[in-house]
């Protein structure tokens, strides 16, 4: 153990001495989130795959470089063991690593193995690890980095849209089952970030994310005032929620409508 005190539990929302672990951690919306939480006070385990960008970082934020995998079990057991002997107890879980891979129903069939694994399950093995000792202790948070496209779609990628579902309905699951033992989840839906992920989906990233994306600081900010306040779903995109209310709604005027940005990106050359 490093000797720094295990987190308090405070004023409800206060991040000051938390343990925190973000997964997916070495750029983008993880490394901001990393920033934003030590900002807060917290004590922060960065992990990533990429070592150097994990311990990078650490570095900048003054946490921990505790690189390896975050979707397997195995590595997820190993990652919760070293951050729990860094941190003396985790206090916020942020499972925030994902794969986007391109394709539709046509994608490989190790595409959607991956987006599976990293994008839903790492999060169940992660919370599997982590209740029993928030459900004794009655308090601990869990921040699931879902998208946008987990309460819309995503054109162009069928395993991301799907997973990212996945995702979101496991967090409101986790949300309904232990809300009333202590046990705080949030569901991060952003959509375009300028982030290298958003850079990676080619010209339908270009055409229906980039003009309004926005930079990892400002999402990772967005959370931070999402966990303070206790809210569930966290839109740092606010016309998502009109975008939700209609696909829950008018489904079908909804669908008609993606479809018509279908239509766009095919004329345009994008699909």
């Amino acid at each position: 153990m490093s000797g720094a005190p295990a987190g308090s539990d405070g004023p409800s929302g206060d991040l000051t001495g938390q343990g925190v672990v973000v997964t997916g951690a070495g750029r983008g919306i993880g490394a901001a989130l990393a920033r934003a939480f030590a900002a807060a006070g917290a004590r922060v385990v960065v992990n990533d795959l990429d070592a150097d960008a994990a311990r990078t970082v650490a570095k900048e934020c003054g946490g921990t470089a505790l690189p390896g995998d975050a979707a397997s079990a195995e590595g997820l057991a190993a990652l919760v063991g070293r951050a729990r002997a860094e941190l003396g107890e985790i206090d916020v879980w942020c499972a925030n690593a994902g794969v986007a891979p391109i394709g539709g129903a046509d994608a490989p069939a190790e595409a959607w193995t991956s987006a599976w694994e990293v994008n839903v399950l790492a999060h169940v093995r992660a919370a599997d690890l982590l209740l029993p000792r928030w459900l004794e202790r009655g308090r601990g948070r869990f921040l699931a980095t879902v998208s946008a496209a987990g309460l819309l779609t995503m054109l162009g990628s069928a395993p991301y849209a799907v997973s990212k579902h996945g995702a979101l309905a496991f967090a409101e699951w986790l949300s309904a089952t232990y809300r009333h033992r202590g046990v705080r989840v949030h569901a991060l839906c952003p959509q375009g970030v300028r982030t290298d992920m958003l850079a990676s989906t080619g010209a339908v990233g270009e055409a229906l994310l980039v003009p309004t994306a926005l930079d990892p600081a400002e999402v990772a900010e967005a959370a931070l005032a999402a966990l303070r306040e206790e809210r569930f779903l966290i839109l740092p995109h606010p016309e998502v929620a009109e975008y939700y209310r209609v696909r829950a709604t008018e489904p079908d005027r909804w669908i008609a409508g993606v479809n018509r940005l279908q239509q766009g990106l095919e004329k345009g050359g994008a699909l």
